[in-house]
């Protein structure tokens, strides 16, 4: 079993971040993002140094989110990223020091579809992996938030990523109900950037949006009221323009997303057998994902729903340190599963 361990990789491939878990640990965790020439498609870099490139690119470069809505919508790009980060893996003072063709645990949204599913198994396979295994989201995100889902009680997640939000009830190890929707981080920072654009008629960049809901943003009680000014372009005039932006503002601005979640979370409650909504009323609701941060969500949830909400420790970093964790499960499955948490589901 160390042996296995050693040369499995699990990997979180998200929409905002990709993290990679080895040996007991992260060992990799970069922004999703490629540097492309625009002529001839060369990658040129990948990760933060691709990052650091938005916005501020000429035109023979273009950096790319390979992955949108949590599912690959460019390939090669996907490939070569993903190649990347599997030698990263690998890699110590600047050297790949040893880069077998490791199995590897790859997490995935539960409403992905056999054709996605596909794509995910076809670029981790082509960018060096022996073995492919697939794990839903929430099922990650439940082990790496220290649950034990092999009970036979409900356990209730909400994990918010960059592409996706996937919400479950998980018992005796598998899925009771899900719902997964194209509605998570990505969309609280599309909101910002139309809010501030039809109030103040000031564009701002997606990197500053981003900055805006870490930095201010709040959708519940605003205690203390928090304001903070913002660069970007005046529309009206194309020049630089400052503008002040309010925590009370976010709950408008991102109200959009925000019900959508809320009302996911609701169809999912709805749907749930009577025996583990007590369970789950008992026990409440677990966030994780970068989502979970946003300050006042929880409360929002608990308010929303009537059943206590909490934030998983280290929410962020749950879903790949499931994924990490469930490596060993392997042993109890075929290559190609769809669930590393429950023996006999659908393979390839």
């Amino acid at each position: 079993m160390d042996f296995l361990i050693r040369k499995t990789l699990g990997i979180d491939l998200g929409t905002a971040s990709c993290l990679v878990y080895k040996d007991g640990g992260i060992v990799v965790n970069e922004p999703s993002v490629v540097a492309v020439d625009a002529d001839t498609d060369e990658v040129i870099c990948i990760g933060k140094e691709a990052q650091g490139m938005i916005g501020r690119t000429p035109a023979n470069i273009r950096t790319i989110r390979p992955l949108r809505d949590g599912v690959i919508s460019q390939y090669n790009v996907t490939l070569s990223m993903l190649d990347y980060f599997i030698k990263q893996a690998f890699t110590k003072n600047g050297r790949v020091v040893f880069h077998p063709k490791p199995k590897v645990v790859v997490c995935i949204p539960s409403g992905i579809t056999e054709v996605e599913e596909r794509a995910v198994v076809d670029a981790a396979k082509n960018a060096g992996a022996s073995e492919v295994f697939l794990i839903e989201e929430p099922v990650a995100a439940a082990i790496g938030a220290g649950i034990d889902i092999s009970e036979p009680t409900g356990n209730m997640i909400v994990d918010i990523g960059g592409g996706t939000t996937d919400i479950a009830v998980i018992a005796l190890d598998g899925v009771v109900v899900s719902e997964s929707i194209k509605v998570a981080g990505d969309k609280f920072n599309e909101a910002v950037i139309k809010y501030v654009r039809s109030k103040y008629n000031v564009l701002i960049g997606e990197q500053t949006a981003e900055r805006v809901k870490i930095e201010i943003g709040n959708v519940f009680r605003h205690n203390p009221y928090i304001t903070k000014n913002y660069g970007g372009r005046c529309l009206a005039q194309g020049v630089p323009k400052n503008v002040t932006l309010s925590s009370a503002e976010m709950l408008e601005a991102m109200l959009g997303p925000i019900q959508s979640i809320l009302d996911a979370i609701c169809q999912v409650i709805e749907r749930t057998p009577p025996e583990l909504i007590s369970d789950i009323t008992r026990k409440g609701i677990v966030m994780t994902g970068g989502g979970a941060n946003l300050k006042g969500f929880a409360e929002l949830i608990t308010e929303f729903t009537g059943i206590r909400t909490v934030v998983a420790k280290d929410p962020i970093n749950c879903v790949a340190k499931g994924t990490g964790k469930s490596i060993g499960r392997l042993n109890l499955i075929s290559e190609g599963s769809i669930n590393v948490a429950r023996p006999g589901s659908r393979q390839y």
